[in-house]
């Protein structure tokens, strides 16, 4: 498995992952699958803030992707991230999360960033596993804040703390 920055050759598969995940799992709280321009503009967006998306590919192609957001806008909360790791169902189990999640790790080490945030459907437990591995801890839960699937979900929120900036700046 080589794991690598991402490229807008990437999209499309970026794009196919996603958009199973949306309308087969409860991964992410939305009903319409995005378009490729969606997908372009999100990446382009994500390159232009400075923001890696990383990828995972085998023989076969692209087996998931890593990212990361703001968790808040306000600039206080610029320490702070959330991150995002979608796996292709192909190559679910395979250890595919795990190589993602060390490496955006290390390239949040090396932003300096301080805590970083995972929102994860209750019953997505896989994922649940997968942070608390990486010694992420239960921060909280929203209950019945989405609808999906004929039934309410539950939020369940992880956090991690990091090293952090050894200057931090309120600028």
């Amino acid at each position: 498995m080589n794991i690598r920055l991402a490229t807008e050759n990437d999209i499309p598969a970026i794009l196919s992952i996603f958009n199973d995940a949306l309308l087969t799992t409860t991964a992410v709280y939305s009903y319409q699958p995005a378009s490729l321009l969606e997908q372009l503009e999100w990446f382009r967006h994500k390159t232009e803030a400075g923001i890696p998306v990383l990828v995972s590919e085998d023989d076969q192609g692209i087996t998931g992707y890593v990212t990361y957001g703001p968790f808040r806008t306000r600039p206080a909360y610029k320490y702070t991230m959330e991150l995002s790791i979608y796996v292709d169902k192909r190559a679910q189990n395979q250890g595919v999360g795990k190589a993602l999640m060390m490496e955006i790790l290390k390239v949040c080490e090396a932003k300096e960033l301080k805590t970083l945030i995972c929102g994860i459907d209750s019953e997505n437990t896989a994922s649940i596993a997968l942070c608390q591995k990486f010694g992420f801890t239960h921060s909280g839960s929203l209950k019945k804040v989405g609808y999906k699937f004929g039934h309410w979900l539950d939020l369940e929120f992880y956090s991690l703390e990091l090293k952090g900036p050894a200057h931090p700046i309120e600028a």
